[in-house]
């Protein structure tokens, strides 16, 4: 199975779902045009109240779409983009890439991924419990964020639904997805 773009989403104000689109634009260097999170540096509000100078590694959000599978399957009535995510995808197994990750999205897009997406209580006023359902343990007891992965754009270009992801490792060691 080939790994895909399923849905594209975008917001110009800071709301925790985004609209869904025929498509988005992906800028280099900025983020998804006409996004609250597009620029250089942090947008992300309670990021930007600690220090509004810090680099913005959360340009694109991405969220692989068989989160919402398993969502649908825990009793939660959640689609695509109402997480916040600007791209989701299938088939990618987005949680277990490392960071420097390169994906190429449609015909000229490259996302580099930066981290993972530590989600917020804000979660919950889509539906009661749900930003617990985003989290897990693993058998050590160590939290899983399931929430999606953030990068930033490094080449620009349409994205849409139906495109076709390519990733492309970055070299060893392979350094393991934090929170950013």
């Amino acid at each position: 199975m080939k790994a895909i773009v399923t849905v594209v989403s975008c917001r110009n104000s800071h709301f925790v779902s985004k609209n869904n689109s025929p498509l988005i634009s992906l800028i280099t260097g900025l983020g998804v045009e006409g996004d609250a999170h597009m620029g250089t540096t942090v947008k992300h509000r309670s990021r930007v109240a600690k220090d509004p100078t810090q680099p913005n590694l959360r340009q694109v959000h991405l969220i692989h779409n068989e989160l919402y599978d398993e969502l649908k399957e825990k009793g939660f009535e959640v689609s695509p983009g109402q997480m916040g995510e600007n791209i989701t995808t299938r088939n990618v197994a987005l949680l277990k890439l490392p960071t420097g990750t390169k994906l190429y999205l449609g015909e000229s897009a490259i996302v580099e991924i930066t981290g993972l997406r530590n989600p917020c209580n804000q979660l919950n006023q889509l539906q009661e419990g749900l930003m617990n359902a985003v989290l897990d343990k693993d058998k050590e007891g160590n939290l899983i964020r399931k929430a999606g992965i953030m990068g930033i754009v490094i080449a620009g270009g349409i994205v849409k639904p139906d495109d076709i992801i390519k990733v492309e490792l970055p070299e060893k060691p392979h350094k393991p997805l934090m929170p950013v």
